[in-house]
C-alpha cells in the first residue's frame, strides 16, 4: 500500500458523478491525499459509493479521506428526496438558548444521524461544525443561519455536541474557520476580509470555541479549516491561511490545536497570486493540506503538479484522526446501525 508521505498534500474534487478517463489518469499519476464531493457529484447513494471507491482506487489507499460540506440548512451537498435534509446551526442555537441541555442533545443526535448517512457511502470527513462567533456586522453568508450563537461559550458547547455526534457515527469533524471568521464583513468567496480587532478581543471571543474544542478528549480526532481572513494585529500582511506566524503562534500555540489543519478553498477570491503560489503559500504557512474546489481540469492538474507530498508530521496527524474515526466505525458496525 502506498504511504501517506507519497501523496500530494492537497484535497481536490471531480467534475461529475463518475470519474472521467482523464481524471483517473491524473489522480493515478499525481495521487492527491484526499477528495471532496459537491452536489454535482451526488445523485444516488450507490452512485456516491461507486465514485468514492473509484477515487480511492486511483490513489491506491482505501483509507484516504473523502470530504463533504454537509452542515445542514443552506450548506448541504446531499439533498432530498434521496437524502434527509438537516436543520441549520441557528436552529440548535435557538433551542439551546431556551434549554442548554436539550440544544446539546439535539445537535449531537442530528449530527450522528447525518454521520450514519455519510459513513454508509464511504464519506469519512464532514466540513462541520462552523464554530465562528458572529459579530453584529458579520457578513450574512455566515451569520444568516450557519452560526450557532454570538455567545462564544454556547458556540463551543454546541460545536462539541456536533463533533461528538459525527464521531459517534464514524465521521471526522472539521471545525471552521480557525482562528475565527465571525468578524468578517465581506464574503471571502468574493473578497479578502480584514479584521482590525485587538488580539485581546479576538482571544476573548473568536478564539474561545476553537480553544475549548482543542483541549477536549477528542482533540486529535478533529480537523480544522483555516480562514482566508487578515487579522491586522496578528499579521497585517497575510491571511491566516498563508501566515506562518498565525499558524505557529495562534493556531498551534495559543489556541492549542494539534490536529489536521486544512486551508479553505484556494480558488476563492480572497487570495491573490497565481494558483501555484497559492498552493505553495498555504503549505509554507503550515497547513497540513491545501484544497482546490470547483476549478477546471487544467487548474486541478496545475495545482497537483505544484503541490509537494505530505510531511511526516502531517501524515501522522491524518493517521491519528483516522485511527480514532475507525475505532468509532467498529462500534457503529457492531451495533448494526449502518445500512
Amino acid at each position: 500500500m502506498i504511504q501517506l508521505t507519497e501523496l500530494k498534500a492537497i484535497i481536490v474534487d471531480a467534475e461529475g458523478v463518475e470519474l472521467t478517463r482523464q481524471e483517473e489518469d491524473l489522480f493515478k499519476s499525481q495521487k492527491p491525499a484526499g477528495f471532496i464531493l459537491f452536489k454535482r457529484n451526488c445523485v444516488t447513494r450507490q452512485q456516491v459509493r461507486d465514485l468514492v471507491a473509484a477515487m480511492r482506487a486511483c490513489v491506491g489507499r482505501a483509507d484516504i479521506p473523502v470530504l463533504i460540506d454537509q452542515e445542514g440548512g443552506t450548506v448541504a451537498r446531499l439533498k432530498s428526496p434521496e437524502w434527509k435534509e438537516y436543520p441549520a446551526a441557528k436552529t440548535f442555537g435557538d433551542m439551546a438558548a431556551k434549554s442548554r441541555q436539550e440544544g446539546f442533545d439535539a445537535a449531537r443526535l442530528n449530527s450522528y444521524l447525518m454521520a450514519l448517512e455519510l459513513s454508509d457511502m464511504g464519506i469519512t470527513v464532514n466540513c462541520a461544525p462552523v464554530v465562528d462567533v458572529p459579530a453584529p456586522d458579520c457578513h450574512e453568508f455566515l451569520s444568516a443561519s450557519r452560526t450557532y450563537s454570538p455567545d462564544p461559550d454556547m458556540v463551543g458547547w454546541l460545536g462539541e455536541a456536533v463533533c461528538r455526534g459525527l464521531l459517534d457515527g464514524a465521521v471526522t469533524p472539521v471545525i471552521k474557520h480557525i482562528p475565527g471568521h465571525g468578524r468578517a464583513r465581506v464574503d471571502s468567496h468574493l473578497a479578502l476580509p480584514v479584521v482590525e480587532s485587538s488580539h485581546s478581543d479576538l482571544s476573548r471571543t473568536d478564539f474561545k470555541p476553537f480553544k475549548y474544542l482543542s483541549h477536549l478528549d477528542m482533540k486529535t480526532a478533529l480537523w480544522a479549516m483555516a480562514a482566508h481572513v487578515i487579522y491586522s494585529e496578528l499579521d497585517p500582511d497575510s491571511a491566516a491561511t498563508v501566515s506562518r506566524r498565525i499558524t505557529d503562534e495562534v493556531v498551534r500555540k495559543e489556541i492549542g490545536f494539534n490536529g489536521v489543519l486544512l486551508a479553505d478553498d484556494i480558488s476563492m477570491k480572497a487570495l491573490g497570486g497565481t494558483l501555484e503560489s497559492r498552493v505553495r503559500d498555504t503549505l509554507a504557512a503550515g497547513m497540513d493540506l491545501t484544497m482546490l474546489c470547483n476549478a477546471s481540469f487544467a487548474d486541478r492538474a496545475l495545482a497537483l503538479s505544484a503541490t509537494r507530498t505530505l510531511t511526516a508530521a502531517s501524515a501522522k496527524r491524518i493517521e491519528e484522526a483516522e485511527r480514532q474515526r475507525t475505532m468509532k466505525l467498529g462500534t457503529v458496525m457492531k451495533s448494526g446501525k449502518t445500512g
